[in-house]
Parts: C-alpha cells; structure tokens; sequence
C-alpha cells in the first residue's frame, strides 16, 4: 500500500481543515515547499487538493501549477475540477492523474468521456461520504446515493481508482472508517485509495490489512503523529 502525503491549498497556502469546514483550518507554509519536503522525505505521490476552488469560491490555479513543476513524482489533483477543459488543462501541465468528485456525481458523461480522452489510468472519481451517503460541493451537500452503488457504475466506465473519504472523521485523527474500506475493496476490483481519520501508524496498517492501494495522510503527518517514512515503512509503501 502506498501512503500519499496531502498537500491542500487554500487562498495559496497549504492548509488542513476538520471536516473540510470553514474555520477549522490550521495553516502549515507554503505548498511548494510543503511538497518538496515530502518528496525529500521519500513520497512517491502527492495528494494535492484545490480547497477554494472544491468549495466553489475562487481557485489555486497557479499555485497548484507551481507545486506540480516542483516535484518529480506522481501527483493527483483535485478540488473544483467540474469541466473537461479544466481537468485536461491540470493533465497538461504535469498531473499524472485527476480526482472527480462533484462533477462524476452530477455529471457522468464527463467522467466517460474524460477515460475515453485521457485513459482511465489517469481519472480518480472521489467517493466522500457523510452520514453513510456520498456527499458533493465541497462536502456541503448529500445525496442519496451510496459509496458501494456509484463505486460499481465508475468501475464499469473504465476509472483507474476510487478515493473513498469518510469526511464525518476526516482531519479529526480518530482512526480510519476500517469495516467502510474493506466493503469498497471487496466490491470492486479497481484500487481503492483511503482517506480520513488517520491518526496513528497502526490506522495505516489497518488500511493495509483492509486491502486499500493508498492510503492518503494529512493532519496527522503535519501534526507529527507519526513521520512519513514511519507510515511508509508500515505500508509498504508500493506504487498501486
């Protein structure tokens, strides 16, 4: 399992929210230098996350662009992407992949077009959930559908991956929505990549065990809980 370092922009800085709620965030520097501390301490990916434009305010473009011409590993990009020219533009600029959340939900077409256009290795279609349901805009909103339902439709449209995010947890470092991953990995036959909640070394090797191909680390990295190459060693750290 590999461990993937997030590095989230927000009025161009890098930020960790609780929840992905407004007021919450607690600042850590800058995201170039963020990511390249990551990637000196061995990440062979970066998470990097568009905040403002996911929550439809503004967006980190060019900060985003920055951080992708500063490192030399893979990256995934997420947060806002809602048209194909944007996540094309994002691929062209040195994204190795994309992460659609909203506009896979709301607009399926796009994430059928986007495979056939880019290749499915290169589209991530993001499964948030709230209060057992997949939830949209920046979090804000809920649907009625269910993680394992779309998670099946994405499969069949030819996604390279499924983000699973369990937000009610996320960036509260109270352990990771275990039994939530090993559903998801069991009903489909595509990586799943896990987010949310972790909070020790022993929730990374409790993703591991459930079978995710990733394990995406934020708060509790940049908290110190534990270091990267901690995480990392307990992974595996295998590209998926």
């Amino acid at each position: 399992m590999q461990v993937i370092p997030s590095v989230d922009i927000m009025r161009g800085r890098c930020v960790q929210l609780v929840g992905g709620r407004l007021g919450t965030g607690k600042e850590y520097g800058d995201p170039v230098e963020v990511a390249q501390r990551w990637v000196s301490e061995g990440a062979r990916c970066l998470h990097i996350i568009d905040l403002d434009a996911a929550m439809g305010a503004s967006d980190n473009f060019e900060r985003v662009a920055e951080v992708l011409a500063s490192v030399r590993v893979d990256t995934q990009v997420g947060g806002g992407i809602r048209t194909m020219e944007r996540a094309c533009e994002l691929l062209g600029i040195g994204a190795t992949r994309v992460i659609l959340g909203t506009a896979a939900v709301k607009n399926p077409k796009m994430v059928e077009e986007l495979v056939e256009l880019a290749g499915g290795a290169r589209v991530v279609v993001a499964l948030d959930t709230k209060s057992g349901k997949v939830a949209i805009e920046g979090w804000r909103t809920q649907t009625e559908r269910t993680v394992l339902e779309l998670a099946k439709e994405f499969e069949r449209m030819g996604v390279g991956a499924l983000l699973f995010t369990n937000v009610d947890i996320e960036g509260k470092m109270v352990g990771i929505a275990a039994s939530e991953i090993r559903k998801l990995v069991s009903a489909v036959k595509i990586p799943v990549l896990a987010a949310g909640g972790v909070g020790s070394l022993d929730d990374v090797r409790v993703a591991k065990e459930a079978g995710a191909a990733g394990l995406v680390a934020g708060m509790a990295l940049y908290e110190g809980k534990f270091t990267l190459k901690q995480a990392m060693e307990v992974g595996g750290n295998e590209n998926w």
